[in-house]
């Protein structure tokens, strides 16, 4: 009987050996797969234009050049004004949207609210359904008079219902009897928010800045509808999309430089932009990775 125990016991710590095995490779290849993409990028960035026209796209550059990168800094002005715009915007922006964000969220699932339901029923229609584009731009250019202005840019993104359903839903997993402690002893809303609640919050508060980080940083839509050309500075991402889809562009950052029109890599500079637009979130991602995955399972379990 002992023998056969000990064989069952064997027989299941094979399986679980073989079953982590093949769950690692799984990962490894879909890491790969992830990374791909990104390594492509950067090899091609670094890669002559002539040998990308001849040889394509490879994981090492076989004609090892940074033409790209000197085209693109030799006239650094419109990429640093870029940089810094889109810097501001993501900082001013992230801040301000997980503060009005988190106290949204924070109201609207205090039971002694008695129009949480309406109001997020509200928040949760809006993400269905939208006046369309046109009211929109009417409302932003028109009785708000935010064209040309970065506020046009800042302010959308300060109320995601998305977001705000999320920190609600998160918001629900804290106790309210330690909102009910603190009033007893005398604390106000205000104190109970920051004092008490926003500690309890910090993973959400790191998922969500993560998001409207990422949304500010990527934003290019909201610039390219309300920032005209008269704009000396717009945000980055809009300044990539406009390397990328009109070549006139590239042109005009080549026209000050010493390469001849002919000789300019194409290709390799919207790859070395690409790198350049996506390496500080890269690097900032895996400092708030821990608390984006137990932000989502939490708002996914509570939802």
């Amino acid at each position: 009987m002992i023998e056969k125990n000990n064989k069952l016991s064997s027989k299941k710590d094979s399986g679980k050996v073989i079953m982590t095995a093949v769950s690692y490779v799984f990962i490894t290849f879909f890491t790969l797969a992830c990374l791909l993409p990104f390594i492509l990028m950067l090899s091609s960035s670094l890669t002559s234009e002539k040998s990308v026209i001849i040889n394509g796209f490879n994981l090492w550059p076989k004609e090892f050049s940074t033409l790209a990168y000197k085209i693109i800094f030799e006239n650094p002005k419109d990429i640093l004004g870029g940089y810094i715009v889109t810097i501001l915007l993501t900082t001013i922006g992230t801040a301000l949207g997980l503060w009005i964000i988190s106290m949204t969220g924070y109201a609207l699932q205090r039971k002694d609210f008695a129009w949480r339901n309406k109001i997020t029923y509200f928040f949760y229609f809006t993400t269905l359904f939208s006046g369309g584009l046109v009211p929109y731009y009417l409302l932003m250019t028109k009785y708000l008079g935010l064209k040309d202005n970065y506020l046009a840019i800042l302010l959308p993104g300060l109320m995601s219902p998305w977001l705000i359903i999320l920190m609600r839903n998160f918001m629900k997993s804290i106790p309210h009897s330690i909102t009910e402690s603190a009033k007893i002893d005398g604390a106000n809303d205000f104190q109970i928010y920051t004092k008490l609640i926003m500690p309890l919050a910090k993973p959400a508060l790191a998922t969500i800045g993560l998001f409207l980080a990422l949304q500010y940083w990527n934003e290019w839509y909201n610039a390219m509808l309300f920032l005209s050309p008269n704009v000396e500075h717009r945000p980055l991402q809009l300044y990539l999309y406009n390397v990328v889809t009109q070549a006139e562009s590239i042109k005009n950052s080549a026209a000050n430089s010493n390469v001849p029109p002919q000789d300019m890599p194409n290709e390799t500079i919207k790859m070395a932009v690409g790198i350049i637009a996506t390496g500080p979130v890269i690097i900032f991602y895996p400092f708030v990775q821990k608390y984006f995955i137990q932000g989502i399972t939490i708002g996914a379990v509570k939802g």
